[in-house]
């Protein structure tokens, strides 16, 4: 009889997408306000939340990874508050792990809203709010990064049509991955 050990990760995206012409929701959310809280004070400018599962662990994030858990590598940024960003673009090349970050021709990146990244359970979250000014493009590539640009090692990639954002219009990312037993 054999005995197999896996441990996996689940993926779990969302992006919540705001009217925002005066930028306040986007201040808010930026420093740490829970999205629900948020949705309310919002009212009739809450445009909707879109939510996606699963990803591709990029080869370079797991290496790394590895090699902070097993102590080989004690100087490169971390995916945490100081380093981690959210990247969104408009590549629609299918995910593929050994790519290393986005593949789109516009690419924007960012920083984590205040109290980001966090942990719940075996949880990692990580959330970055685009204001009204960034990232007005068509949105279907998503990663976590370790830089501000493409510079960095990217931990998953996922492709997924979340559509065009606008100026005036503020979305926040979070991203969820579960780590277990699979």
């Amino acid at each position: 009889m054999s005995m197999q050990e896996r441990i996996g990760w689940k993926t779990v995206g969302r992006v919540y997408k705001f009217r925002d012409e005066d930028g306040r929701i986007a201040k808010l959310l930026q420093s740490g306000a829970p999205i629900e809280e948020v949705k309310r004070l919002a009212e009739d400018g809450f445009l909707g939340v879109e939510e996606w599962e699963g990803n591709v662990a990029l080869n370079e994030g797991l290496q790394l990874l590895i090699d902070i858990i097993i102590g080989e590598d004690t100087t490169s940024n971390k995916w945490d508050s100081d380093h981690a960003n959210i990247g969104v673009g408009d590549g629609t090349t299918s995910e593929d792990a050994s790519q290393t970050g986005l593949q789109g021709t516009n690419k924007e990146y960012e920083g984590m809203d205040s109290g980001y990244p966090q942990r719940s359970g075996q949880t990692a979250i990580w959330r970055a709010t685009f204001d009204g000014t960034k990232a007005n493009f068509h949105w279907q590539e998503f990663t976590v990064v370790n830089a501000t640009d493409d510079t960095g090692t990217n931990l998953i990639r996922k492709v997924t049509d979340k559509g065009t954002k606008s100026s005036g219009e503020t979305w926040t990312v979070e991203i969820q991955v579960t780590f277990g037993s699979s």
